[in-house]
């Protein structure tokens, strides 16, 4: 095989794998998520709820790949908790997450009553979208915002957490 050939086959064999990765989204119930969110460790985790239908979500999902990305050595994890209907699993939001790049892991949270999990999640959360929980157990830290991010916001709350 000549060795431009090789070349090109590899790269389409690195673009399909990272492709594939790109697309892995887990549905979950909510016990599954609800143990992730109470760890306690030295780790700092910043959990955004949002929906591919929703605009605001839409427009800061860049700022929480940046993040994951910029702290990608440090002790900070970024879920994205998918908030659609787990029947659009495969016709819409797989393909948005691929579509977009996501590199952040991301779950679809399968749940039909909003009332069993909002106030375990957050007393306070109406249940609007975009909301970001951060916290680190070891720490006994723990921030909610209801609200979409800007980007020199979202960099000052996670410096909170790590000075």
């Amino acid at each position: 095989m000549n060795p431009f050939r090789s070349i090109v086959l590899l790269a389409a064999l690195l673009l399909s794998a990272t492709a594939g990765r790109a697309q892995q989204v887990s549905v979950v119930k909510f016990g599954e998520l609800q143990k992730r969110l109470s760890r306690q460790n030295d780790t700092t985790y910043v959990v955004n709820f949002w929906a591919t239908w929703c605009a605001p979500c839409v427009k800061e999902l860049p700022l929480f790949e940046q993040l994951n990305a910029t702290h990608a050595n440090k002790k900070v994890k970024v879920l994205l908790v998918s908030m659609d209907y787990a029947s659009q699993l495969d016709k819409k939001v797989k393909p948005f997450v691929l579509k977009r790049g996501l590199k952040s892991e991301v779950v679809l949270l399968n749940e039909t009553d909003p009332n069993s999990y909002l106030e375990k999640v957050d007393p306070k959360w109406s249940g609007a979208l975009p909301f970001t929980l951060i916290w680190n157990g070891r720490q006994h830290k723990r921030a909610t915002f209801e609200h979409e991010f800007t980007p020199a916001e979202l960099t000052a709350e996670i410096n909170k957490f790590l000075l």
